[in-house]
């Protein structure tokens, strides 16, 4: 299996991760939720991370989201540390946009107002940050929607809608963590469609986790495959196929053959 952990590129990675690891618990009652890991990912790629439930994946992305500081270890965006004695670095952490499985979009908020709620924050005239929700939401395909509230658009769009928020201060990474996991099989599969598409526009760098061997093979540059608690990168694939790729790209040789692999794989360390 290759388990190599270095990104592919000559240049400073978007995401380098050095010797990262993370317990929770007190002393008397610790769990090893990651174990020592190292991982670049390089500028413009989309990775996603899969394995077993409680492997880790959402732990490790949450440390390189700065929503949880690591135990031990060096976590770098763009070539500057993530933390810095205990506290976030307000340059690092503004090149990262976060999507949940939950679109988590404010019920009192049109979705022009709840896409352009970050750049409110940052203190950015209404007339410029509505001028980029829209911009945003004709990139994701929910044109006609900007006056509507949350309650009024289905689970899909929703998430078309959080996307946009994550992307409205443009950020350089995306990390996104089952982001589509609560969809309908058929929704899932034009959202897939859909993050393709806007990765290709944008060529932001996207980490994504998912428990579908599927949806990472159709969606991934690269796959790392973590192993059970404490999760450690296992295997790490390359997915060779071109793109664009059309939902039939799942009948084709190469998509069977990487969609095998990690099924045996997941098998053996599960």
């Amino acid at each position: 299996m290759d388990t190599s952990a270095i990104g592919h590129s000559a240049q400073t990675p978007a995401i380098s991760i050095d010797r990262i690891e993370k317990w929770f618990g007190t002393r008397d009652n610790p769990v090893h939720a990651l174990a020592p890991t190292d991982l670049n990912v390089p500028e413009g790629e989309l990775l996603v991370l899969l394995g077993p439930s409680g492997c880790g994946k959402t732990t490790l992305l949450r440390m390189i989201g700065g929503l949880l500081e690591p135990t031990s270890g060096t976590l770098s965006i763009e070539g500057q540390s993530l933390w810095r004695g205990g506290e976030r670095h307000g340059e690092a952490l503004a090149e990262l946009g976060m999507v949940f499985q939950d679109a988590n979009l404010f019920p009192w908020l049109t979705i022009e107002d709840n896409i352009a709620l970050p750049l409110e924050l940052k203190g950015v005239g209404r007339k410029e940050r509505i001028a980029r929700a829209h911009e945003l939401i004709k990139l994701v395909g929910i044109t006609g929607f900007e006056k509507r509230w949350p309650r009024e658009l289905s689970g899909g769009m929703r998430q078309r809608a959080a996307i946009a928020r994550a992307l409205s201060y443009d950020p350089k990474i995306l990390l996104m963590d089952e982001p589509f996991g609560a969809l309908d099989a058929m929704t899932r599969d034009s959202m897939n469609l859909e993050l393709q598409r806007i990765w290709m526009e944008t060529r932001k760098t996207i980490v994504l986790v998912t428990h579908s061997i599927s949806e990472a093979v159709f969606l991934a540059d690269r796959i790392v495959l973590l192993s059970p608690r404490p999760g450690r990168i296992d295997t790490i694939i390359d997915v060779p196929m071109p793109r664009p790729r059309s939902l039939d790209v799942q009948a084709a040789n190469e998509f069977q053959t990487v969609a095998k692999q990690l099924r045996h794989r997941l098998a053996e360390i599960s």
